[in-house]
């Protein structure tokens, strides 16, 4: 027997956080390695003590398959929400990707949130065989998914089955959730940062991600580096203006490349520079929104202003500075409290 509409909204209210995204934090991490099945679930247990509001998974060739990931993760604790940070658009087949977000949303009792991009590492596309197209082509791509997903969504499933469905009293295939995609999937998320990435999401996307890593001009596709505030302050005017009046509605979102906590902010951005490189100066480093570095109650500080300067409320940091971030977080909630 399908849900009525009402037991529906029931399980999405349960589900969708409750937040005001211009002024509500959210902290999430992303999966880096996957460990063996009781020490995972156990780091994400922990994650979800610390306050973390969410456990994200790549889509990387030599990562772990992000779904799979996403529904253990989702066992394995009470409220922390998944993810995927992002998927590569142009590996899926729309058909077949609506089926892995509709299943996982359902196994996670509607906790997913599903984030798309255009894929940015050449070699990738090349190991598996699929054509690395312009820029313009995969931005075309991701939109094309985009609105296919919507609309396979809204869709009272596949008419072929419709008899089998009577016959068998089976449930058509669909999101728990329905606010995405057009209010009809889960929240969408869309990261990057090039002009018609971050246009699509705009236009399309719940949350708004302004990627920390752009392309070295000049290098192979895939060769990054971490922007600077400048960069950050440019590239969200450009989506704020292209969001018009989306852009008070959907959240803004951060992905951290590095978390270092320190008493001494100005040696140690000097020592990263030393050993990555010089990709900015020391005074870029501390003051990027892409890297917290800093005391506890310095990078909460740094937090605190980012959402004045940038309207960031939404941020990810990668899996091995999960820990080292925590103490943040609660500094965090504590002053806004």
């Amino acid at each position: 027997m399908e849900r009525s509409p009402s037991a529906e909204l029931l399980v999405i209210a349960q589900g969708m956080p409750q937040h005001d995204p211009m002024t509500d934090f959210r902290f999430s991490y992303n999966i880096f390695g996957l460990e063996e099945p009781p020490a995972f679930a156990e780091t994400c247990r922990r994650a979800e003590r610390y306050g973390y509001d969410a456990v994200f998974a790549a889509d990387h060739l030599g990562l772990a398959s992000p779904f799979p990931t996403l529904v253990a993760a989702a066992q394995a604790t009470e409220r922390l929400r998944v993810g995927t940070l992002v998927l590569n658009a142009p590996f899926w087949n729309p058909a077949l990707l609506a089926r892995e977000i509709a299943t996982t949303d359902v196994l996670t009792g509607g906790r997913l949130e599903v984030g798309l991009g255009a894929g940015h590492m050449k070699w990738e596309f090349d190991e598996a065989g699929i054509e690395w197209e312009s820029f313009g082509s995969r931005a075309e791509r991701l939109r094309a998914t985009i609105d296919e997903l919507g609309r396979l969504f809204a869709a009272d499933g596949y008419e072929q089955q419709a008899a089998m469905r009577e016959n068998f009293d089976i449930p058509v295939l669909r999101p728990v959730q329905r606010s995405g995609f057009g209010g009809y999937g889960p929240p969408l998320i869309v990261g990057g940062t090039g002009d018609r990435i971050l246009q699509i999401a705009a236009e399309t996307a719940d949350v708004v991600g302004i990627a920390g890593a752009f392309q070295v001009k000049g290098q192979p596709p895939g060769t990054l580096r971490i922007g600077t505030a400048a960069e950050a302050d440019e590239r969200v005017r450009y989506a704020r203006e292209r969001a018009g009046d989306r852009a008070d509605r959907v959240q803004w979102h951060a992905l951290v490349q590095l978390v270092v906590i320190t008493d001494d902010r100005a040696v140690a951005a000097e020592k990263l520079l030393e050993r990555f490189g010089s990709m900015m100066t020391a005074d870029e480093l501390l003051e990027t929104p892409f890297a917290f570095i800093g005391s506890v109650e310095q990078i909460a500080d740094q937090v605190l202003r980012n959402r004045e300067r940038y309207g960031f409320t939404y941020y990810t940091v990668h899996g091995p500075y999960m820990d080292a971030f925590a103490p943040v977080i609660e500094r965090v909630r504590s002053a806004t409290s």
